[in-house]
């Protein structure tokens, strides 16, 4: 459970102003069709998290656990410092395919994602944990508490939310969980 809540937590803190919502406020904004939008993110973010979680799964097998404590807890102490830096939209993800809402959406939103924090943060999630599952299902449900309001919502949320504090809270929970690491927390847990 811890795992799962950690990772919702985690992803939905750090997704808010990430360039994949940043995607999805300008898919909402282009195809004012919400629903294939946000079953496309759900599609695209299972897809991708999938992907990094069995990455980090397949990690933690070719580590040794002393290797791998210090490995995961710097890279939560990097996410907590990337967490910090503000996010853009490429011009080349704003660019949109003429497939259809779900498609263009799924496709955008699975290549956006590739590389992003929230990907990397999967990768990590996954090999602290051991539990592919309840991190995948966590940061998914975290994409799509962050990204649905995003698509319904966009224009109304945007300027009320305070982005610095949002990325400062998110940075403060990488870190803490760097700390821990570092520290041996989890220790029972292989890592």
């Amino acid at each position: 459970m811890e795992a799962f809540l950690v990772s919702t937590g985690i992803v939905a803190l750090a997704e808010i102003g990430d360039k994949t919502q940043l995607l999805a406020f300008v898919l909402a904004a282009r195809f004012r069709r919400p629903l294939p939008i946000v079953a496309a993110i759900f599609v695209a973010t299972i897809a991708n998290h999938a992907f990094a979680a069995a990455i980090g799964t397949w990690i933690t097998s070719l580590m040794g656990p002393d290797l791998l404590r210090w490995v995961l807890g710097a890279s939560f102490l990097a996410m907590a410092a990337w967490t910090l830096v503000p996010d853009k939209l490429d011009e080349d993800e704003a660019q949109l395919a003429k497939y259809g809402v779900f498609l263009t959406t799924l496709i955008a939103f699975f290549l956006a994602e590739m590389g992003d924090k929230t990907q990397v943060a999967t990768v990590a999630l996954a090999a602290r944990y051991h539990s592919m599952v309840a991190v995948v299902c966590g940061t998914t449900l975290g994409m799509m508490l962050a990204n649905v309001p995003a698509v319904y919502f966009g224009d109304k949320i945007a300027n009320k939310v305070s982005l610095k504090l949002v990325h400062g809270i998110a940075a403060v929970i990488f870190a803490a969980l760097g700390v821990a690491t570092l520290l041996g927390a989890g220790a029972s847990l292989g890592v």
